[in-house]
């Protein structure tokens, strides 16, 4: 299928020029919440992120998947991850092990008919390999539960040498280098081709693991506790127009996952509910203040690394014509569980013999405003950042773009800017996103019927500002406002019983059709 989206409706925009076919640089990051960024209210040095932000657009109202594999195949394919068999879908070989249709293809396959050569260093956890889904070259990293010595990891889809912790390796560092090799590569091989590189950094994904020289710059930051730290974070959202209030923690939501054996190995102090930060012992403060400061020196260390890369765009003199976007590709996780090499509770926090992760409590900060974590689709697991940077593309520098965009809509924005049209593979159905070129001009509003979203029994429907969102299989529908109250403070649903059964019968009709797709 076939929409035409003409590269003259760019010349005519006042705010967008029409460029020389932009290179493409995608960054995610691996369980970022919304607010853990500086450029969105944070107190994690982000200086990098923060001068693309304030040189580009940040979008306020942008949303994924819930989970890291399921965002990824939206991502790169444009389609909802039900459609492509990537999440679970009834009586459908689909989830995390389950295979794309094959007119379910890839951007850089999309891409290389117009002349791009694409690139991928990080993170994969999309079915098949990158070479064979149109990728130049690859670094893949498949281990997650290692940041210092990974025992699974890939170059061009041939393995790599298990790491040794005495290399200096460390997750966020390695996939800039090969990032930039790549680059480099590029500018010298390949000069009259655009490019489109997917850089996916595994931080700040569990184990919180990170290099004890960025973990020390935090070491006393975070003993002022999770609900301090929250109502300081939303103060500094004020300026986001987010709402004027901020919904309570809530006390009794721990992590999507029961699993108390490995909470007995994390120690005493190992919380699974995020309780009052004023009730916990001096020792239970200690330790969860040292697991957040190794968070935020992961992310710290991310945006070094994307620093870097940023440094190699300037000296190819590219960085002008490279269409930058960020973003995370689900909520900060309350997940707890112990993997990999296991836990060692006599090693420092945050090294490579430890196994922790940030917990209800932290994940809570991480996500301010919202409520709920990764997995779940109320707003804390599914409501994220995007930044987007490209200079000779977008005129407006640091302002803000409320229309609801979601990663269904990352191939769409992308054919159109490289393109002037957005094609799909014959046979396949019609991108279920829309292209947010519209919104790189000004801050208008995205036209679309929904947005919809299931995982593992989690169930959402937003339409327009109304939003019906249930947790779990046997819930029933909560119903918000999301002018009024975005961040789901006042569930409307025994108030506006026939919104709720308006929006359930096209969450169903939805639910019925991306099933269907997902058959063919």
């Amino acid at each position: 299928m076939l929409r035409f989206l003409p590269v003259l409706l760019l010349i005519a925009s006042p705010a967008l020029a029409a460029p020389p076919k932009p290179n493409v640089l995608l960054i995610l990051a691996d369980d970022l919440g919304f607010s853990d960024l500086g450029c969105f209210g944070g107190e994690i040095d982000t200086p990098n992120l923060n001068a693309l932000a304030d040189n580009g657009l940040r979008f306020t109202r942008f949303y994924n998947t819930a989970r890291c594999w399921p965002t990824r195949g939206a991502i790169l394919t444009g389609y909802y991850a039900q459609q492509i068999r990537r999440d679970t879908v009834p009586d459908v070989k689909s989830g995390n092990q389950g295979v794309r249709p094959t007119w379910a293809k890839l951007l850089p396959e999309l891409l290389a008919p117009h002349g791009y050569r694409s690139y991928h260093s990080g993170k994969w956890h999309v079915d098949g390999q990158p070479l064979k889904n149109g990728f130049a070259h690859s670094y893949s990293l498949n281990d997650h539960d290692r940041h210092f010595h990974p025992k699974n990891h890939t170059h061009d889809d041939k393995p790599l040498p298990a790491g040794d912790l005495k290399s200096g390796y460390y997750s966020s560092t390695a996939i800039a280098d090969y990032a930039i090799e790549q680059l480099a590569g590029h500018f010298k091989d390949h000069t009259d081709a655009p490019f489109f590189s997917f850089v996916a950094f595994t931080a700040p994904h569990f184990p919180v693991q990170a290099p004890a020289a960025d973990v020390a710059k935090y070491k006393k930051k975070y003993l002022a506790g999770w609900d301090d730290l929250r109502d300081e974070r939303w103060k500094r959202l004020a300026g986001l127009k987010l709402g004027d209030t901020l919904p309570p923690i809530e006390r009794d939501i721990g992590p999507p996952y029961a699993r108390p054996d490995d909470i007995k190995k994390l120690g005493p102090h190992e919380l699974n509910r995020p309780l009052a930060w004023k009730d916990l012992t001096a020792e239970q403060k200690a330790f969860q203040a040292d697991k957040m400061a190794v968070h935020a020196a992961m992310v710290d260390r991310m945006d070094r690394e994307i620093g870097r890369i940023l440094d190699a765009l300037r000296k190819a003199k590219v960085l002008e014509n490279t269409l930058i976007l960020f973003l995370s590709d689900n909520g900060a996780s309350a997940e707890i569980m112990v993997r990999g090499d296991g836990h060692d509770p006599a090693a420092e926090c945050g090294t490579g013999a430890t196994f922790l992760s940030i917990g209800p409590g932290w994940s809570s900060l991480c996500n301010t405003p919202f409520r709920r974590h990764k997995t779940w689709v109320h707003e804390g697991g599914i409501h994220t950042p995007l930044v987007v940077h490209w200079p000779k593309g977008i005129a407006a520098k640091g302002e803000l773009r409320h229309t609801p965009g979601h990663v269904i809509d990352v191939v769409p924005t992308v054919l159109e800017l490289a393109t002037g049209q957005v094609v799909t593979t014959p046979g396949a159905p019609e991108f279920p996103g829309r292209s947010l070129v519209p919104a790189l001009a000004k801050d208008v509003e995205v036209k679309r019927e929904s947005l919809w979203w299931q995982h593992e029994g989690n169930r959402a429907l937003r339409v327009g500002d109304w939003k019906i969102v249930a947790a779990g299989k046997a819930s029933a529908w909560e119903l918000y406002d999301l002018t009024a109250d975005p961040t789901e403070g006042k569930n409307l649903a025994a108030e506006r019983p026939e919104k709720v059964k308006e929006l359930a019968a096209m969450w169903q009709k939805q639910t019925d059709a991306i099933v269907e797709t997902a058959k063919k």
